[in-house]
This record gives C-alpha cells, sequence and structure tokens, in this order.
C-alpha cells in the first residue's frame, strides 16, 4: 500500500538517490551534479521554513518517490505561487505514485496559503511528466525555447500552472 507523508531527515538517502539517477541520466532535470543529503537537508528545512510540503511516497518502508513546493520566485508579489517538483524511483512510474503525490502537494500548498501551482517541465520527448499534471488538472500556459542546454542538446521547457483550490 502507498502512503504519502511529510519527509523526514532519515528519508533524505533515498531523496538523493532518486534524484541522483535524473540529474545523471536524463534531461527531466537542468542539474548536472546531483545534490548531497546535505544539501537535500537545507532543501528540506527551506521548505518546512515557508510552511510548504516537502513529501515522500513510502510502499513499505521503502521511500520509491518525493515531490516538494517551493516558492515560484523570490519577489513578495508571488509568496502564494509555488512550483512544484516530483520525481519518482526508477521501475515505480505508471503506478498513479506521481498522482498521489502531486494531488497531495496541491492541497498541502493550499493549506499553506498558496493559490497557484507551476510545473516547469524540460520537453525532451517524455511526455509522461506533461500527461502526469494535465491529469491533476493543469493547463499549458507557454513554452520557453532552448534554455536548458544538456547532454549536449538545447531543450525547450514546458510551462504548466493550476488554480489551486481552497482546503478549509
Amino acid at each position: 500500500m502507498t502512503k504519502v507523508r511529510r519527509a523526514v531527515d532519515g528519508d533524505l538517502d533515498a531523496v538523493a538517490e532518486i534524484f541522483a539517477h535524473y540529474v545523471e541520466g536524463s534531461t527531466a532535470t537542468f542539474e548536472t551534479i546531483p545534490p548531497d543529503v546535505g544539501q537535500w537537508r537545507q532543501k528540506l528545512d527551506a521548505v518546512a521554513d515557508r510552511g510548504l510540503p516537502f513529501l515522500v511516497a513510502e510502499i513499505g518502508a521503502e521511500v520509491v518517490g518525493f515531490g516538494y513546493a517551493g516558492p515560484w520566485r523570490p519577489k513578495p508579489a508571488y509568496r502564494q505561487t509555488v512550483e512544484d517538483t516530483v520525481y519518482l524511483a526508477p521501475g515505480w512510474t505508471g503506478r498513479g505514485l506521481g498522482k498521489s503525490l502531486l494531488t497531495t502537494l496541491m492541497a498541502d500548498s493550499a493549506r499553506a496559503g498558496a493559490t497557484q501551482m507551476i510545473a516547469v517541465i524540460a520537453d525532451d520527448g517524455d511526455d509522461s511528466s506533461v500527461a502526469l499534471h494535465r491529469a491533476c488538472g493543469f493547463r499549458e500556459v507557454g513554452r520557453l525555447h532552448e534554455v536548458g542546454h544538456k547532454f549536449g542538446r538545447w531543450i525547450d521547457t514546458v510551462l504548466l500552472q493550476r488554480k489551486l483550490d481552497p482546503v478549509p
């Protein structure tokens, strides 16, 4: 059974390992050096300090995915808009875990005062992230052409947006 819960310090080894897979072998992220556990601890603390969610998906005792909401931009007028990040461990995609993480992120972000969520997705030929976001009610609002360069090629990003439903 899948459990989505708040991330804790003990989850960060798994988070770092999951993300490193995408940094080193894909263009899903424009990072080129995988953050270490210490850097993930700083991210977890920064997200928590803003009252925003940092979640993990767990099956049994294994962390098989993570997601968090961070500020869209640092300027104060953007404070109600967040950007989501969701990654699943290799072999765990296509099972509904991404949707569980994203829907919980949306609800927790709304509880934290966010009213809009933005997704910035690399258009690298894999449509699964765009499909996930569309299934959760996001709509495409723009494209940035050739803004990332990784593995010797230029990559566009697709911008998607969703108004968050108020949560009591």
